[in-house]
């Protein structure tokens, strides 16, 4: 018997690792993902103003994972048959399986869009982002971010930092206009962050303006060309760059679809939908936000339900399907990056400064030890709060810090 894990970030991941220890032992484990490193998204922002950071957010997938890893892109999956089509490769066919191919940028059939903005998915976003950035700041010119959720806020907050350090930098050269740069935040909604409690957006709103962030809400991109963004009431805004974070889209393998599955996570026959892939929807009936924490929360439940169906299709019992395991979505808190600062929620309360920073810091490093990248965590934390070695205990966490939302 075959399992098959399509999609190795945080939920591929996860899964596959719970996997290892749960399935019988004359089961084969094949996961398929289009990179060979599994790279911590929700810091690939840091990447934009510090590369060296690359190395600490990206893993081999084969230092992570005992089973058989394929680098391969997923280009359609039969859930029903069981088959997954692989760019360049044979087909794979497995009996159980789960898709956890995360979710791609949306577009939204914005005129011009897709041609002149640049997304935030992977590390070569990050790489285009940083080198067309440098450019802009030498010129003092505009970058435009488009969408202000927690990933618009995140590389905002690092351009704006950015800025701030070239001017800087070039202060003392003459002729240098580097520090006139701007960085402009847009938002078709009337916050930012406008899909959290009021008192996170408007500590997110502070911390963006303290930077020098500039943020137009209400603005809905209708079209874009190479010189301008034009907004609703048909207003032109003038830009040299535009990176673009307004949205999801299932993955092409999916037909650019998220399918809606329930809390059990099963989207049809022997095959799991988990993570950003999916759209689930939790044993409340409430619709699950497509987030980190999620994704891997709902690997748990799913490595659950993987595992009881092996074993009920191995015992070649009939009758009734088993029982399966259902997940409910309980969020522990919200953490958002702004330049060096941070943003944090949890419970009612809201923290800013070092103490956010440090707890935003303290949940990248315990998922690196999570999934045994702990020389990983050590460095992420050492370069992120300037700790030592001493300062960070054997799990890669702070020692100073015990609360991860």
């Amino acid at each position: 018997m075959r399992v098959a894990v399509l999609g190795a970030g945080y939920a591929g991941l996860t899964l596959a690792r719970k996997l290892e220890s749960s399935l019988p032992e004359s089961v084969d484990l094949v996961v398929v993902d289009e990179s060979e490193t599994h790279v911590v998204q929700h810091e690939l922002h840091r990447v934009v103003r510090r590369p060296a950071v690359e190395d600490e957010i990206s893993i081999p997938l084969t230092d992570l994972l005992d089973c058989e890893v394929r680098q391969a892109t997923v280009t359609d999956v039969d859930p029903e048959a069981g088959v997954a089509r692989l760019d360049g490769a044979p087909d794979l066919d497995y009996d159980v399986g789960a898709i956890c191919l995360g979710a791609e940028t949306a577009f939204y059939d914005i005129a011009g869009l897709r041609e002149h903005a640049t997304p935030l998915k992977r590390l070569e976003h990050a790489r285009e982002i940083r080198e067309r950035s440098l450019d802009v700041l030498d010129e003092g010119g505009r970058v435009v971010v488009g969408g202000a959720g927690l990933s618009g806020v995140q590389v905002a907050g690092e351009l704006a930092a950015m800025a701030r350090e070239h001017g800087d930098e070039t202060a003392d050269d003459e002729g240098a206009d580097g520090g006139d740069a701007e960085i402009l935040l847009l938002e078709q909604l009337d916050s930012v962050a406008p899909s959290f409690p009021e008192a996170f957006q408007r500590a997110v709103a502070d911390q963006l303006g303290q930077r020098g962030v500039e943020i137009r809400t209400n603005a809905t991109v209708e079209a874009v060309n190479g010189e301008t963004i034009t907004v609703a009431q048909g207003e032109d805004l003038s830009y040299e760059q535009l990176v673009w974070t307004g949205g999801l889209q299932g993955p092409a393998a999916l037909d650019d679809e998220r399918p809606v599955v329930r809390s059990d996570l099963r989207l049809t026959g022997d095959t799991f939908a988990v993570g950003d892939a999916a759209r689930v929807v939790d044993t409340d009936g409430e619709p699950v936000p497509a987030s980190a924490q999620a994704a891997i929360r709902e690997a748990g439940v799913a490595a659950e339900n993987v595992t009881t169906l092996v074993e009920h299709r191995l015992s070649g019992a009939g009758g009734f399907e088993p029982r399966l395991a259902r997940y409910t979505f309980d969020s522990l808190g919200w953490l958002v990056s702004v330049g060096d600062g941070a943003v944090a929620q949890v419970g009612d309360g809201v923290l800013t400064g070092r103490a956010a920073l440090a707890l935003k810091t303290s949940v990248g490093a315990g998922y690196l030890g999570s999934v045994g990248a702990v020389e990983n965590a050590v460095e992420l934390v050492q370069s992120e709060l300037g700790l030592a070695v001493d300062d960070v205990d054997d799990a890669g966490d702070p020692e100073a810090v015990d609360t991860e939302p």
